[in-house]
């Protein structure tokens, strides 16, 4: 039994965290977000990685599990096989660009994953993964955009916007997992723990439900 630590103060994963049973607390991590990883699959697992690390350090307990997510969109660009890296819009103008380039196309979302252990002896490991989900927009007319812009929701997300949100009209299809989108797959965090032999619900000291 010990002590589940989220290392983000993003609503959206808390929410997720809940809505399967989980107990925890909330310690976001602060560090430095730039990459240095180029492709999307490695820089959500840098980064969920150091946001989980510094946690786990800073707290010097023993008996805790971190976790650490990063997330990020990936569209192709024109005519080429290369991928632009969409995080948070720095402003409203940024969030538009981003919309734009969306809209009416398929583009991928990325969320790693980073789980760090301490068990009661004081042994560390550490889990990282990540998940892929292609999500496919309608196309938006300029006016639509600057419309939901207009109500804060793409501020503080990746791409732009909230697939859980307002956005979700603008939304044609997924394919993959839709937490993943959201900001937490927690169907796969479950299932690498496990393949670990870790539980989440064994850890927070309830019967194990596997």
């Amino acid at each position: 039994m010990g002590k589940i630590i989220l290392a983000s103060a993003s609503p959206r994963r808390r929410e997720l965290l809940e809505q399967i049973g989980i107990r925890f607390e909330v310690i976001p991590a602060r560090g430095d977000e730039h990459a240095v990883k180029n492709r999307p699959e490695e820089i959500v697992r840098e980064m969920a990685e150091r946001k989980a690390g510094e946690v786990a350090a800073a707290i010097k307990e023993t008996a805790i599990l971190v976790i650490g997510a990063d997330t990020i969109v990936a569209c192709p660009k024109e005519g080429t096989d290369e991928l632009k890296i969409l995080g948070k819009p720095r402003d409203d103008a940024e969030a538009f660009s981003m919309l734009s380039m969306l809209a009416g196309r398929t583009h991928f979302v990325y969320t790693g994953v980073s789980v760090v252990v301490v068990d009661a002896e004081g042994e560390k490991t550490v889990h990282t993964f990540f998940e892929k989900t292609s999500v496919t927009m309608r196309p938006m007319q300029d006016q639509e955009i600057r419309r939901y812009i207009a109500t804060g929701e793409p501020a503080d997300k990746a791409g732009a916007y909230g697939i859980q949100g307002k956005c979700a009209i603008y939304i044609d299809k997924i394919d993959g997992d839709y937490n993943n989108v959201v900001g937490l797959p927690v169907a796969a965090l479950c299932r690498e723990l496990m393949k670990a032999g870790i539980s989440l619900y064994e850890w927070q000291g309830d019967e194990d439900v596997r």
